[in-house]
């Protein structure tokens, strides 16, 4: 398991991202801190793989603690989760080689991708002594996954594995009854937006059915989960 702490000054952000962290596998949450002090104490007491890391903090911001952990030769690695969205900023902490920038706000579909591009780069580490040319090119140069694994390539454009996944565990746990748009994004942290978007390709091949309600407002979209055509997305998960 890779072990994560994360840095993050605001409590309500913080549990947004172990949230979003428990939803994908291989990685367990090793802390949570709200300052860079906290931050150097934890690192000198328990090992750690990786850093989500807020840059604004009060005190040293999560920049000066990047510096300090290069400048230590600390071996950990680091994605920065942050509203700092100028180029100075971001062009310092790709110097400092952060495996990723994600700016705030995301959706859990970025985040999800952050982490597992970060996964498939630590299993190549940990599978090999000595790496081939086309190993970096595939897995870590080029960010993409070994063709064995790339399941995502059928799927509709900006539709990812993951996310997916993350979508149709919600729907079976709510399989005899019907559900919507809304009852989806609030148990995946997924926006109404892109959870519209998979919902939309789960109905065209069949694992939902789908009715349209209109009352107050805007129609609102309802579902309901087909078990018996589960197979027809089993390919992707």
């Amino acid at each position: 398991m890779i072990k994560v702490l994360i840095v993050e000054d605001d409590p309500m952000v913080a549990e947004f991202n172990k949230r979003y962290l428990k939803e994908i596998s291989g990685f367990s949450l090793a802390g949570i801190v709200h300052n860079v002090k906290d931050a150097q104490e934890f690192l000198e007491k328990e090992q750690v793989d990786l850093l989500l890391l807020d840059v604004y903090m009060p005190g040293m911001n999560g920049l000066e603690l990047l510096q300090s952990i290069r400048e230590s030769k600390i071996a950990v690695d680091v994605i920065l989760i942050t509203a700092a969205a100028d180029t100075e900023k971001i062009q310092k902490a790709l110097r400092l080689g952060v495996a990723d920038y994600l700016i705030k706000p995301f959706e859990f579909e970025r985040f999800s991708q952050a982490m597992e591009k970060y996964k498939n780069k630590s299993a190549l580490f940990e599978e090999k002594q000595v790496l081939k040319q086309e190993d970096l090119d595939e897995r870590i140069l080029h960010g993409e996954q070994r063709p064995s694994e790339d399941l995502t390539q059928t799927l509709p454009k900006g539709l990812t594995q993951s996310t997916l996944q993350n979508i149709i565990n919600v729907i079976i746990s709510k399989e005899g009854t019907i559900f919507s748009t809304d009852d989806i994004a609030e148990s995946t942290y997924i926006s109404r937006v892109s959870v519209r978007k998979y919902l939309k390709y789960l109905t065209q091949i069949g694992i939902l059915e789908e009715s349209l309600t209109y009352g107050i407002g805007r129609p609102v979209y309802f579902y309901t989960f087909k078990k018996d055509k589960l197979n027809q997305v089993s390919m992707y998960l």
